[in-house]
């Protein structure tokens, strides 16, 4: 059966949400169709608006939600209507050599790296006005009901409230995950953070669950400090207060730089600066901000010579079918707190205001 509700489509980059009448189609084979109950709203999704992340249109944005199952297509077993679910936008087919491997979590049927926008099957469960609209990264979530692949659905306790732990389908477990899974923070260790929004502070988080003794957050806007402070930060830096390049403040105020640092805003240059701010030999710099398209970096590679090592992070690592129903428990268990992440709930034809709530960093 075709369902019509409600979604807010992108028909063009830089242009607002528009909300619209939308079919959505029933599930395919090993496909799982969710009505969405919340859903967050994340810069990456700004970065396709923007052009900075490069998707196909008109297209259904959104990947950091938690709904109910309403059907599930043919020989889908894991999964039952009325469960609970949160969207993966980075699957686990189970099957694919990064799935196999211990190593890593990036599926290979994933749509970040292709940006193909459609469903594994390579077409759309969306239609609007007779046009077909694209998917985003499996997931597409700015709508009343999404379809989305077996391989990119997790299965969570039905006690845990959708409103708060939507943020673990993607900013809390990313920033979270990118401190304890990829840089693996020690105890005693010091940390640099640049950009402190949900995710940025989400990586504050996991510093501070790792143990990390010093953790400077770094932001050019102020009113971000008090929060990154009750979360764990125990410094705060503003570029803007400084007339020498942040990195070498930074530097400055370790004597030898950081053990680990965090880009997790999606800026070259700030990427640049956290790989110079850590530790000539041993640091490690992680990159976890979206980086902008058709922007390259250029840096002295005597940075890497000397033994630092700079890696990326999606997704925090996980792996997202095993990891999700997982770190609910955890916040079930209250190993971890969401609520300070979570500064506005709007009805979702409000979802222009929140966009702009999230451009003016409020």
């Amino acid at each position: 059966q075709v369902i019509k509700c409600k979604a807010a489509i992108l028909w063009e980059a830089n242009k607002p949400f528009s909300i619209e009448e939308v079919e959505v189609a029933p599930p395919k084979a090993h496909e799982v169709r969710i009505k969405i109950m919340a859903t967050g709203i994340c810069r990456s999704d700004d970065h396709v608006v923007t052009g900075g992340l490069v998707m196909p249109f008109p297209i259904i944005l959104g990947h950091e939600a938690a709904g109910v199952v309403e059907s599930v297509g043919e020989g889908v077993t894991s999964i039952k209507p009325g469960d609970k679910v949160i969207p993966l936008f980075v699957p686990q087919c189970g099957e694919c050599n990064t799935c196999l491997s211990t190593k890593g979590n990036l599926c290979s049927k994933n749509d970040l790296s292709s940006g193909a926008g459609l469903m594994p099957d390579g077409t759309t469960r969306f239609t609007c006005k007779g046009k077909a609209i694209h998917h985003f990264i499996g997931t597409s979530t700015f709508t009343e009901y999404t379809v989305v692949h077996e391989s990119a659905v997790a299965k969570i306790d039905s006690a845990a409230p959708l409103e708060k732990v939507c943020l673990i389908g993607c900013g809390f477990s990313t920033g979270y995950g990118a401190a304890v899974q990829t840089a693996k923070v020690e105890p005693g260790s010091t940390c640099a953070v640049f950009g402190l929004g949900g995710v940025g502070l989400s990586v504050v988080m996991g510093c501070k669950a790792a143990g990390a003794s010093r953790i400077i957050a770094v932001d050019i806007n102020t009113d971000k400090f008090a929060k990154a402070k009750e979360l764990g930060a125990t410094d705060c830096v503003n570029p803007k207060d400084f007339k020498k390049p942040i990195h070498e403040v930074l530097i400055e105020m370790t004597t030898h730089g950081v053990d680990y640092s965090f880009e997790v805003i999606g800026r070259t240059e700030t990427m640049a600066a956290a790989l110079a701010c850590c530790q000539y030999n041993y640091g490690v710099s992680v990159i976890v901000g979206v980086p902008p398209a058709a922007q390259k970096i250029t840096f002295d590679p005597m940075l890497l010579f000397t033994g630092r090592t700079w890696k990326g992070s999606v997704f925090g690592g996980w792996k997202s079918k095993d990891s999700v129903p997982k770190l609910v428990a955890d916040y079930m268990k209250k190993k971890f707190v969401l609520d300070p992440l979570i500064t506005h709930t709007l009805p979702f034809t409000k979802i222009n205001e929140g966009f702009d709530l999230l451009r003016t960093g409020k």
